[in-house]
């Protein structure tokens, strides 16, 4: 007969003398609280910073191991190391005030029931397939705003699977609102999309914060922003709003959608970013002499390729163009892998000029603001661009740092190439006057007006610089 779980409970507390001690939760917080009771198979919480968010997520962990001995929960962040960083400090803390007997590695979280939490990182190798085909009582995505358009595909196809097997399984997502209103975690606490449990609340209800009111008053004196700035209303009141600053390329969909290439005549350049673990990219696009404006027409984005693939890419893509340039990312291995190219496969790349990156952004930013880039809205590049955030927190006046996560290869691959295009330089064609016209006839009078001009005040110079001569 197989044993049931209160049965091996029991036999684990009469085996190791386990006395477990009743998590408690604080009447103070009833926000808090309604989050780490909720029976709901799917919830999710948006919070403002320092809200207890975490505190919360470890406590409905710590309630599911005790319920289920010998499971597999996890906890998910945008980076292994931020998983880290965010769990084991609020989980020690339990573990230190409960004195529960968990034991700490690298990556997990062990109960003394057997029971295990598993710290995982969306930039670990092959984590998808580490979580396919397994179990899990409970599962926490964090940073949930971070997540790219794969969101919703990992929750439909990798994690619902894995907490079927549980009467009581549970998927949560938690974050702070992002930059830009729209994705997958604000369908779900925005637009209550696809029946998630919502929670929501801001630092002012955590009643271990001494005194948030305060805090955030000297947050906003310190920092010296308006009521209405975008990161006080997002990450301090809990509030989706567009933050334009936060993003590290600013493409805007009113300015920089086109649907269809204008016609005219076009040059095409090729933009590469040489890609492992991360991804090959490959940006073609196209300018006319006459307009000031860079398209992006064409992306190529391809994960774990080897040379060969990326070299039948380009070849594809150069029977579709005629490439007046062809640049590509030459750091680490790049550089060997471009000479490959050059010398065995005909292909003339060019190092990509990779020097004062920052000042590049801020270059193709004013091409954005003033519509001389131009994307489809359905392209990766403006898809990613609504991603990338600069880490204001390390961020100095004189350095800016991006987040480490998400990253973004075919944003780097359309920097490269847009750095070759004409569209800062463009000067409009001058349309001659025909001959015996009076539009050539005034003009003519024009030019030597000016030459007149130009002469005399030479004679003048001329002159004044001799008498001076002469004393």
């Amino acid at each position: 007969m197989k044993p049931t779980t209160a049965s091996i409970v029991k036999r684990i507390r009469r085996k190791k003398g386990y006395k477990p001690k009743p998590i408690e939760l604080d009447p103070r917080f009833p926000e808090q609280n309604a989050f780490v009771l909720d029976d709901a198979r799917y919830l999710d919480a948006q919070c403002s910073r320092r809200s207890g968010k975490t505190n919360g997520l470890v406590l409905r962990f710590l309630r599911t191991m005790e319920k289920h001995p010998k499971s597999q929960c996890v906890y998910m962040a945008m980076t292994f190391d931020s998983a880290k960083q965010i769990m084991m400090p609020a989980i020690q803390e339990q573990e230190d005030k409960y004195k529960i007997g968990l034991t700490f590695t690298d990556s997990k979280v062990k109960h003394p029931n057997g029971a295990v939490l598993h710290l995982m990182g969306a930039d670990q190798k092959n984590f998808i397939k580490r979580l396919k085909g397994r179990k899990f009582p409970g599962v926490a995505i964090d940073e949930a705003q971070d997540f790219g358009a794969h969101l919703q595909s990992l929750i439909d196809d990798v994690l619902t699977p894995s907490i079927a097997d549980y009467a009581d399984g549970w998927l949560a997502l938690t974050g702070t609102p992002g930059p830009v209103p729209q994705g997958y975690f604000f369908e779900v606490t925005q637009q209550r999309k696809y029946g998630y449990s919502h929670h929501s609340w801001t630092i002012l209800n955590n009643p271990y914060m001494p005194n948030p009111a305060s805090f955030i008053a000297d947050l906003i004196s310190k920092r010296e922003w308006a009521h209405d700035h975008p990161t006080l209303l997002r990450e301090w009141q809990n509030q989706w709003v567009l933050d334009v600053q936060a993003l590290w390329v600013r493409y805007n969909e009113k300015l920089n959608n086109y649907d269809t290439l204008p016609e005219g005549k076009y040059t095409y350049a090729l933009g590469i970013d040489i890609g492992f673990n991360d991804a090959d990219a490959l940006a073609v696009v196209a300018w006319s002499e006459d307009s000031p404006v860079t398209y992006l027409i064409e992306e190529i984005i391809t994960k774990k390729q080897g040379l060969t693939g990326l070299v039948e890419q380009v070849h594809g893509l150069r029977k579709k163009y005629d490439f007046a340039k062809m640049v590509i990312d030459e750091g680490g291995l790049g550089k060997k892998l471009a000479e490959e190219m050059r010398r065995r496969h005909s292909i003339p790349v060019h190092p990509a000029d990779k020097m004062r990156k920052q000042e590049s952004v801020e270059f193709m930013n004013d091409a954005l603001r003033l519509s001389k880039l131009m994307a489809k809205k359905e392209s990766q590049f403006a898809k990613d661009s609504y991603l990338i955030q600069i880490d204001w927190d390390k961020s100095t006046p004189n350095r800016i740092v991006i987040k480490k996560k998400p990253h973004s290869d075919i944003i780097d691959a359309v920097l490269y190439i847009f750095k070759e295009s004409p569209a800062f330089s463009y000067e409009k064609p001058v349309v001659k006057a025909k001959y015996g016209t009076k539009e050539w006839a005034d003009s003519q009078q024009d030019e030597m007006w000016e030459n007149a001009q130009t002469h005399f005040s030479e004679q003048a110079d001329l002159e004044r610089y001799n008498n001076g001569q002469n004393d």
